[in-house]
């Protein structure tokens, strides 16, 4: 594992960060406590020290989980970052109470990395008026936090307003060869670096999609390259090429990925990339963009839908469909994963367009418009029809194999 410094404490953190946002889930739903609490304490033998999480995760799930992952001496050989929701502070007094509520949760006495959690320009105001940065330099003196940042979704004007307004340790970005132009973008991370902040990066590998199965052009340029790497090791190894980059956070939620996380982050050494290296990088950036139709990153924040629209799988498979053109198999996961063939709809034409989604949206993705758009490509017309005949047809089939009577049984040696 390398490390690189915090540049206002000399703190050495591990390249590799672990998000606590995507924990393993049981087939049977909710989240796979063991299994997380397991690769976590994994990642830390193997020399991670930073892990990422916020109240938002899980629905609280993720700082609970993380508070019993962190006993058995754990806690002493990892930094712990988590967050203020801006959207739960109503008064000065729900700062204190919030992060008082998160100590108890962590089973720790200081929050190492504390943030404002996905700030723009409305929330930064609304914060700002309530006295958070006072909140924050109690924090610090009293002990409750060593260092303080802020993650960020808005444009590079606001991002710049906010680093100048406080002496921050850190802060945090979305940042990814596909998004150097998007939100703070690579104008933001050189501006923070030269303003001596740690930059840790959120949504290296944007929310998977640049990672795992590729499109078939992007894996022709990626058989172009001498070193051959994987799509996720590509994208990670573009972030930490960055010397400007502190911690890369992953979400990993697999033990196979949190190994070649790990082995490509042993060799991330600023600038080890070379000029073909970034070139084919960057054609296959072009491609992404060309064929992607949604820029969601899978973070949940617009979830639960008051209609029940699943939002963030519906638009990962409304992506497939155009990442990869002719394989019918993502229409026919649509319909069968939110069609309430099994269990609850939750298909893209349920949006009541309350827009409520919308307004927590880190992307600024205009949610309602674009749920039309799978609607139309992944539903057509007579959808609700066509789902309650293919589900007759289900439960037909399924009252049929309940009482058909069994066939005689074949002997051992007739198979």
């Amino acid at each position: 594992m390398l490390y690189r410094k915090v540049p206002k404490t000399g703190e050495e953190l591990s390249i590799l960060g672990y998000g606590y946002m995507r924990l393993p889930r049981k087939i049977t739903g909710g989240v796979d406590e063991g299994r997380a609490i397991a690769q976590l304490r994994h990642a830390i033998d193997l020399g991670v020290n930073y892990v990422d999480t916020a109240p938002l995760y899980h629905l609280g799930k993720s700082e609970q989980i993380l508070g019993k992952a962190l006993a058995d001496g754990y806690r002493g050989r990892i930094n712990i970052a988590t967050k203020l929701p801006p959207w739960s502070v109503r008064t000065s007094k729900d700062m204190d109470r919030i992060l008082d509520s998160q100590l108890s949760t962590l089973h720790t006495h200081a929050i190492d990395y504390y943030l404002l959690h996905s700030l723009a320009k409305e929330s930064w105001e609304r914060l700002d008026g309530l006295g958070v940065l006072d909140f924050l330099d109690a924090a610090k003196r009293e002990g409750r936090c060593r260092n303080a940042g802020f993650s960020f979704h808005g444009d590079f004007e606001t991002f710049r307003e906010i680093v100048n307004a406080y002496e921050w340790e850190f802060c945090q970005i979305q940042y990814n060869y596909l998004d150097e132009r998007n939100q703070a973008g690579t104008e933001g991370l050189r501006y923070a670096a030269g303003k001596r902040l740690a930059v840790m990066v959120m949504e290296p590998l944007r929310g998977g999609n640049l990672a795992g199965r590729v499109p078939e052009e992007v894996e022709r340029i990626w058989g172009e390259a001498p070193v051959k790497r994987s799509a996720a090791a590509w994208g990670l190894s573009w972030v930490w090429n960055h010397p400007e980059v502190t911690v890369a956070l992953s979400g990993m939620n697999e033990e196979a990925h949190i190994e070649e996380n790990i082995r490509v982050a042993s060799g991330a050494i600023p600038g080890f990339l070379t000029a073909e290296e970034i070139a084919l990088v960057e054609r296959a950036r072009d491609v992404y963009l060309r064929l992607m139709k949604v820029a969601c990153t899978g973070c949940r924040y617009c979830m639960p839908c008051p209609s029940g629209v699943a939002i963030p799988e519906c638009f990962s498979l409304y992506n497939s469909t155009t990442l990869f053109s002719g394989d019918r198999q993502f229409r026919h996961q649509y319909i069968g994963r939110h069609g309430g063939i099994v269990g609850d709809r939750s298909y893209a034409g349920l949006c009541s367009g309350c827009g409520r989604c919308e307004k927590i949206c880190p992307q600024q993705i205009p949610i309602r418009d674009r749920l039309k758009d799978v609607s139309r490509t992944m539903e057509g017309r007579g959808f609700p029809i066509r789902l309650g005949i293919v589900k007759t047809a289900f439960q037909v089939y399924d009252a049929v194999q309940r009482f058909r009577r069994p066939g005689k049984r074949r002997s051992p040696e007739h198979h």
